[in-house]
């Protein structure tokens, strides 16, 4: 790339801030509730989680603040993310951040509320607009990714944060939508992997989202039911397994060059921890206690490197810049 060339790119960071920020909320999100359930069942310090619950506060203030700001004054920014077929799948982490957000301050009942209602119908039209845009638009192989499940997961975050707010029978709802479109999804996406072209080196940490939907899964279907029955172990076996998998997989992720797309390894393993912590808190059996402890250590050394990394990066100006 010529001098000329890169001084007419445009240098606004505010400009490119990107929607896949609300990503980072997502995975601090995620951590802060794994350490509150370690806390609960394990018996873990409160310090861990109180720590992390006001840093996580502190930068989703921000990242959302920041986003408003941009939505304000470069509308048309905003715009092209909404009709990027890639891009728009990340808009539902928005409504996931609140909703995890509502989760963090579940002992402020009024907090909580409003960042759970508003975080449900921002979700639904996430959710529905996505699906019109699928629907409306002429898309390609190329552009199906696992970041298609983010609007899908929200669906079933739903039940897991709304068990405090609404009756079952309207998270059902939810917990519907979240489990149809998980196996449509899953179907579309291993398509893509087996019979078509490899993602692109910034879409591989979005591999780890397969994990979500039914470790997610589990844990809202025991909100809802109360049971441990065959179908839960299912999800949470199956959680398990795409866990494993990734793992065994680690080789396509060590060299990957850094992009805000490393946040998407973290808020999966938080689901596939909890989902654990709930197995052991259920069962009391020694080999979910180990996992509940294992993929809690894991999750906290990816949230390090990926924050560490994010850092750099940002210091180094090669964040929100034109792509």
């Amino acid at each position: 790339m010529s001098d000329e060339t890169i001084k007419s790119i445009p240098s606004n960071r505010l400009q490119f801030f990107p929607v896949m920020m609300f990503a980072v909320i997502m995975g601090l999100g995620g951590l802060t509730l794994v350490y509150e359930r370690a806390h609960e069942v394990l018996g873990l310090s409160s310090l861990f989680y109180l720590v992390l619950k006001s840093i996580t506060t502190v930068i989703f203030i921000f990242v959302v603040l920041t986003y408003i700001i941009k939505l304000f004054m470069y509308l048309d920014e905003v715009k092209k993310e909404f009709s990027h077929p890639i891009r728009i799948n990340f808009f539902a982490a928005i409504s996931i951040s609140f909703l995890l957000m509502s989760a963090i301050y579940k002992n402020s009942i009024d907090i909580s509320n409003i960042l759970f209602y508003f975080g449900l119908f921002l979700h639904l039209f996430f959710t529905l607009n996505t699906l019109k845009y699928w629907i409306n638009n002429n898309l390609e192989m190329k552009h199906s990714n696992p970041a298609w499940f983010i609007p899908i997961v929200g669906n079933l975050i739903v039940p897991v944060v709304g068990a405090n707010h609404l009756d079952s029978m309207y998270l059902m709802f939810f917990f519907s939508i979240g489990i149809f479109f998980w196996i449509i999804m899953l179907s579309i996406i291993l398509n893509r992997i087996i019979f078509h072209n490899q993602f692109a080196p910034k879409f591989m940490p979005t591999l780890f989202i397969l994990i979500a939907p039914p470790s997610v899964g589990l844990i809202a279907y025991y909100k809802m039911t109360h049971s441990l029955d065959f179908f839960a172990l299912i999800l949470f076996n199956l959680g398990l397994f795409f866990t494993f998998l990734i793992f065994f997989m680690y080789k396509n992720f060590v060299k990957i060059k850094f992009f805000i797309s490393w946040w998407a390894f973290t808020f999966p393993m938080a689901t596939i921890a909890l989902a654990s912590i709930l197995m052991y808190e259920l069962t009391n059996k020694d080999i979910y206690e180990f996992f509940s402890y294992f993929f809690s250590l894991v999750l906290t050394m990816i949230v390090l490197i990926v924050a560490y990394n994010t850092i750099v990066h940002m210091f180094k100006k090669e964040i929100c810049i034109m792509e």
